[in-house]
């Protein structure tokens, strides 16, 4: 016999030595402090000490807190209702087969056996020959060397990885599901596997360990820190928001408030060329974010750079829902976009305007231009363009999993003063990229207690705003269940009915290639609705980072297709693939709808001689919470 211990001693010899010191505190700091089983030395036990005891009152006092006040318990994060999904979906799994079971059980132990193999261990290893371990499943979560470096480790990956994907199987293969059904049981399988990681529990993921080891759990307390910090706040935190000051290092822009109403500000950006584009261009931003996006800083910013290829810009800044909005509908959000029209119309004295509609505002600009068309008003719009929006929702992706009865009278359940919580809205769409925008921030700024990266994209994600509740209830009941918005006159709003068969307005579509909120083949339809000429491009990348592509930055790339395609498929099938941005592509198409240029006189030039105006851009509603 020889003393040297099986291949599993190690693993669990360091977190045993881990969690002794570590609550210390608890069971007795004398007996760490002696240094038994030669697990701390007194100094490090006396640290251990301190950490556990600093863990253990932020927790307390984070308790007090709650207990004082009761109403700062976000809902949405009840483990009650989490435990009530995860029992509805084990309830509609096979796992509980017996059959099922042994069939796991017995290739999860051949995966046992290949696994060991590698490391020279078991009935396979023999067929060990030196080299590198080589693993049969990937994942990035898991390409750390560490997870690699002891079989232990390897095993708890594999297993998981392995497990993950015969649970996704049973997903495709559960009996008495319709399309509908099965679809959301993909999602919420996603979602709990994806929770389930070992990555994201300390003693399960050796990087988390050794660093714990190496700092002495100050990483541990750092991250407590952090993650009170966001329970705090209701919303996980992906960025350092104390680096960001909106018109000083974003949204910087130079312009001017020049109309406001209680639904949104006006602004209008100042110059940069001695002569413009005659015809005005409005931007219409999803009122679901902030407008900035589009504004970021001086590098990314599609404001500047269209101002600074002489277009007159005017962006719409969206007020943050309150319980002053409770009455607001899609109807308010049509006017406005009206109003805002016609308040550019008259500033500039012009007939017409350019307009693009970002997502949900993309939807209501076609909805708009319906109604413009309608009463025979049409001409107030020069040309339109789409920034992944969509009219046909059909297809419309992952978000399709949140609009069943039963989710709609849970989000109305979460909007008692009227409007919905932003927050709400930014967890949904966390859950919709779970690895990426959920638990990669849960291992890194928790567990290994890393500060938070200075990232004005993810700053912008997270600096979220409320939404009008009645406006959110009609938009996912009429739009995204029942999808009426491409039924002729099956809506009518501002007492007029919706026909987007009417709109022939010249139109722009951009659609993202990798978008998982408005997918591309959801973004395309809007080509079999509208009558009018029509220029699609299916940009490189996703829903924020395939719109905000300066030229300068060289990245991704988008396709054209000047032939009559009658399906994405079909357009992807004759597309010509062009490097870069397409941002050139849309300023030669709008310079074709109108080449008229004037000088940047007058108001053309916000906050002039004469000219009165509200305040600096980027104004107050985009600051408000």
């Amino acid at each position: 016999m020889t003393d040297t211990p099986d291949p599993f001693t190690n693993m669990y010899e360091g977190p045993a030595k881990l969690k002794r010191a570590m609550f210390a505190p608890m069971m007795g700091t004398m007996d760490a402090a002696k240094g038994i089983d030669g697990a701390v030395s007194p100094e490090d036990a006396k640290h251990w000490a301190e950490v556990g005891a600093k863990l253990q009152a932020m927790w307390l006092q984070y308790q007090s807190e709650q207990l004082a006040n009761p109403q700062a318990l976000v809902p949405y994060f009840d483990p009650a209702r989490w435990m009530a999904l995860a029992t509805d979906w084990y309830q509609k799994m096979p796992l509980a087969q017996a059959e099922q079971q042994k069939a796991l059980m017995e290739e999860g132990m051949r995966l046992w056996e290949d696994v060991l193999g590698q490391y020279g261990l078991g009935p396979k290893a023999a067929e060990k020959h030196g080299g590198e371990v080589e693993l049969p499943r990937k994942d990035r979560r898991f390409a750390d060397e560490k997870w690699r470096a002891h079989p232990a480790y390897a095993l708890i990956h594999q297993t998981y990885l392995f497990l993950a994907e015969r649970v996704a199987e049973m997903v495709e293969k559960a009996d008495n599901l319709n399309p509908q059904q099965r679809e959301q049981l993909r999602f919420t399988t996603k979602a709990i596997t994806e929770a389930a990681s070992p990555a994201n529990f300390p003693l399960l993921n050796p990087v988390v360990m050794e660093r714990t080891l190496e700092t002495r759990g100050d990483n541990l307390v750092k991250g407590m820190e952090h993650m009170l910090a966001d329970m705090r706040r209701g919303q996980l935190s992906h960025t350092d928001a104390s680096a960001f000051t909106l018109g000083e290092n974003i949204a910087t822009t130079p312009g001017k408030v020049v109309h406001e109403t209680t639904l949104y500000q006006l602004i209008q950006y100042s110059p940069t060329t001695d002569k413009v584009m005659e015809t005005p261009l409005i931007i219409f931003p999803p009122w679901i974010n902030r407008f900035y996006i589009l504004d970021l800083n001086a590098k990314k910013s599609f404001v500047k750079w269209a101002v600074d290829q002489g277009v007159t810009v005017f962006m719409v800044s969206w007020k943050s829902a309150d319980a002053s909005m409770k009455d607001v509908i899609w109807d308010d959000y049509v006017r406005a976009q009206i109003d805002a029209i016609d308040h550019v119309r008259e500033r500039l004295d012009v007939p017409s305007v350019h307009a693009i509609g970002y997502c949900v505002a993309g939807t209501t600009l076609a909805a708009t231009l319906a109604i413009l068309h309608r009463r025979e008003q049409e001409d107030k719009v020069r040309s339109a363009t789409f920034f992944t929006a969509q009219v046909d929702f059909e297809k419309a992706g992952e978000l399709l999993n949140f609009i069943d009865d039963q989710q709609l009278a849970a989000i109305k359940g979460l909007s008692p003063d009227g409007y919905l919580d932003g927050r709400y809205m930014a967890a949904t769409f966390n859950l919709l990229r779970g690895t990426d925008l959920i638990w990669n921030y849960v291992v890194n700024n928790y567990l290994l207690g890393e500060d938070y990266p200075a990232f004005d994209l993810l700053h912008w994600n997270g600096d979220v705003t409320n939404l009008p509740a009645k406006w959110h209830q009609q938009y996912l009941r009429d739009l995204y269940r029942d999808n009426r918005l491409v039924e002729g006159d099956a809506l009518t709003v501002d007492n007029t009915p919706v026909d987007l068969g009417r709109v022939n307005t010249p139109t722009y579509v951009q659609a993202g290639k990798e978008d998982h909120i408005a997918p591309a083949e959801s973004v395309w339809r809007i080509t079999e609705h509208f009558g009018g000429p029509l220029r699609f491009v299916l940009a490189g990348s996703g829903h924020i980072a395939g719109v905000v592509n300066p030229p300068s930055s060289g990245k991704y790339q988008y396709w054209t297709n000047d032939g009559s395609p009658r399906s994405l498929a079909e357009f992807r099938e004759g597309a010509e693939e062009h490097p870069g941005s397409w941002w050139p592509d849309w300023i030669d198409w709008l310079r074709e709808q109108d080449g008229e240029t004037v000088p940047a006189t007058g108001k053309r030039k916000p906050g002039g001689k004469g000219d009165k105006v509200i305040e600096n851009a980027p104004g107050r509603y985009v600051a408000t919470r």
